[in-house]
């Protein structure tokens, strides 16, 4: 893609000046004035979506991190939403190790994030040409609060890479099993997953110890998707 973050389909201009932030200015975006039109049908919640991606062979040091993450936009309603989301390349056709990170506004997209820090992420792992279809379908269900956990959920990530592409779902209460089942049934439900997909759950308190996003996550007794 010719575009400097490979996400865009075009270098159309309408995503405004949120555009290019780094995950080091986030906190100024959140003073900047924000509007919902009026007539547009209004989110519970506003989210932004980030895009990263690393150079092969490394492993991510909290710097490299930060200076990755680029805000791609923000929004509050369906329209906006759409807005954003339809002037971006799809993940499949993404290079590897890029990744897009939907998050409620606020909550920054690191596991050391006040929000996320007592969480986790439910991790499904995708045979390759899937991970465009299953992002879609794990968007429109939070935007549309499929997973009824109140504000629980903190946010999605999907990643892809060499050999599979990985769609993760966040939440706040890693301690919480009732909730972060009910997570897990509808995760399995909107992707419309076989009975047979592997579900695992990782803390991020065990990402902070190992320094690994989806290595050594605890594996449910299911196989991979097929």
């Amino acid at each position: 893609m010719s575009n400097k973050f490979e996400n865009s389909k075009n270098n159309d201009d309408s995503n405004d000046d949120l555009t290019c932030t780094d995950l080091l200015s986030a906190d100024k975006v959140l003073l900047i004035p924000f509007k919902i039109p009026p007539g547009d049908h209004k989110l519970q919640y506003q989210y932004w979506l980030w895009f990263s991606r690393r150079n092969p062979g490394r492993t991510p040091q909290v710097q490299s991190y930060d200076q990755n993450l680029k805000l791609i936009g923000r929004f509050g309603s369906v329209e906006q939403f759409w807005a954003i989301y339809s002037h971006l390349v799809r993940p499949s056709e993404l290079q590897c190790l890029s990744d897009f990170h939907l998050f409620k506004v606020g909550i920054k997209p690191m596991w050391e994030d006040e929000a996320n820090e007592r969480g986790g992420k439910w991790i499904v792992r995708l045979r390759k040409g899937l991970a465009s279809r299953c992002w879609e379908n794990l968007v429109l269900a939070m935007l549309g609060e499929q997973f009824m956990v109140g504000e629980e959920i903190c946010g999605a990530v999907v990643s892809i890479r060499f050999q599979e592409d990985i769609i993760s779902v966040w939440n706040k209460s890693a301690s919480d099993q009732a909730t972060t089942n009910r997570i897990r049934d509808t995760l399995r439900r909107v992707l419309n997953l076989p009975p047979n997909t592997i579900l695992e759950y990782k803390t991020h308190n065990d990402s902070l110890k190992d320094n690994f996003s989806f290595r050594n996550a605890d594996i449910l007794p299911v196989s991979r998707i097929k």
